[in-house]
């Protein structure tokens, strides 16, 4: 059974079942049998496709032992990737070699966000970092307002980050200081996360608890719209969670993104019109490809909606409550892992499965990272893995 993090009233973090329409009495008097929400048996298939690990390399503790979600990026030949116990490091993304590590005394719950030569990262302790990209040193680092679960991000003028007590902060990139500062509602009970802002043509996109979007001008901070995703129902305090806690996908003029117990919903970026919208529950978020836009539901399913909004195009509901990554396209495939570690390849095209391949008995919550035909994972052990795609002959 799936166990999430949970924040009541800003202080207090709890380990509840997310499903709202069990009570807490039936969920430890249920055995494995009656759970509905029991994560379903792999299904076997005839694979399609071929995963081959090209290398792998150590990066500290990973996730280490909370629910964090350091991610890693990729900047022309490298990806900068980070660890919960302060490890840093720049590696070769063709070879897997390391260009630099850095240990930092920190303990790290955001990261890692990139602009230029500088990196971005963000600690357990409220503090906002900016390193050199070229060796790791720091350039500047100051306090926020609190714990910061997403990467901060930058467009060379300002940094922004999203902290974990609802607030949004822009700071000057070449001081660190502050420019300009949001606080929004944040509700009584919410998971444990937040969405990673976005930075494009001067504008900043950030999703919140609340099941809102908001876009900011980069400069000044001043709201320019804000969109409603989400609207809490319900009367327990669970049941009406909407956070916006996965990744977003910006695409041409297009912004998508997905909430907990809510929707996805297409966004025009400019104006903050709603495009169109479909019911869905996901706090992994959303990803762009073949024209479809894709989803994996709190209940194990990943879906492609058609991107002009015409509906669904295909569903897969054979990995039920086995809590799905965020879907990444590589090549003509889809890719999530599951609980147990599991990759699984599905096609772009119908959903079908191609591959599956185990990569991190802890499982793998970071987004995965895409290159051509080339799949990076960085599993919760701490294992950052390349792994080549090839369709297999027939």
């Amino acid at each position: 059974m799936r166990m999430v993090f949970f924040r009541l009233a800003g202080v207090l973090m709890l380990s509840l079942c997310l499903g709202a329409c069990t009570t807490v009495k039936d969920w430890f008097s249920m055995d494995d049998d009656e759970d509905p929400r029991r994560p379903a048996d792999l299904v076997d298939f005839e694979p399609s496709a071929r995963l081959e690990r090209l290398w792998s390399v150590g990066v500290g503790n990973g996730q280490g032992k909370g629910l964090n979600k350091l991610q890693p990026v990729i900047a022309d030949e490298w990806i900068y990737v980070a660890s919960s116990d302060g490890r840093v490091a720049a590696v070769e993304r063709r070879s897997g070699d390391k260009r630099w590590e850095k240990r930092l005394e920190k303990s790290l719950s955001g990261g890692v966000g990139h602009y230029g030569d500088s990196l971005f990262l963000g600690t357990a302790d409220g503090e906002l970092m900016r390193l050199s990209a070229s060796d790791g040193g720091i350039v500047w680092s100051i306090p926020v307002s609190g714990e910061i679960l997403a990467p901060p991000q930058g467009n060379g003028r300002v940094v922004v980050v999203q902290t974990y007590d609802g607030k949004l902060h822009g700071y000057e990139h070449d001081t660190g200081k502050r420019r300009w500062s949001y606080d929004s509602n944040v509700p009584v009970l919410t998971l444990r996360g937040t969405s990673t802002p976005i930075i494009s043509d001067g504008r900043v996109f950030a999703g919140f608890a609340s099941g809102r979007v908001v876009a900011f001008d980069a400069r000044s901070g001043s709201i320019e719209w804000e969109t409603r995703v989400a609207i809490p129902q319900g009367r327990s305090e669970i049941e009406r969670i909407v956070d916006i806690d996965g990744t977003m996908a910006l695409v041409g003029g297009e912004l998508y993104a997905a909430s907990y117990q809510g929707r996805i919903v297409a966004i025009e970026a400019r104006g903050g019109n709603r495009i169109w919208q479909r019911d869905v529950s996901s706090y992994s978020g959303v990803s762009v490809g073949f024209n479809n836009v894709y989803v994996a539901d709190d209940d194990g399913s990943v879906k492609a909606f058609l991107r002009n909004g015409q509906g669904i195009r295909w569903e897969q509901g054979a990995l039920a409550y086995r809590e799905l990554s965020r879907p990444t396209p590589v090549s003509s495939y889809l890719a999530v892992v599951d609980l147990e570690g599991y990759l699984h390849l599905m096609s772009q095209v119908d959903g079908s499965f191609a591959a599956r391949e185990k990569v991190d008995g802890k499982g793998a919550r970071a987004d995965m990272l895409s290159d051509g035909r080339t799949l990076y994972v960085y599993g919760n052990s701490g294992k950052l893995m390349a792994y080549e795609i090839t369709a297999r002959e027939t």
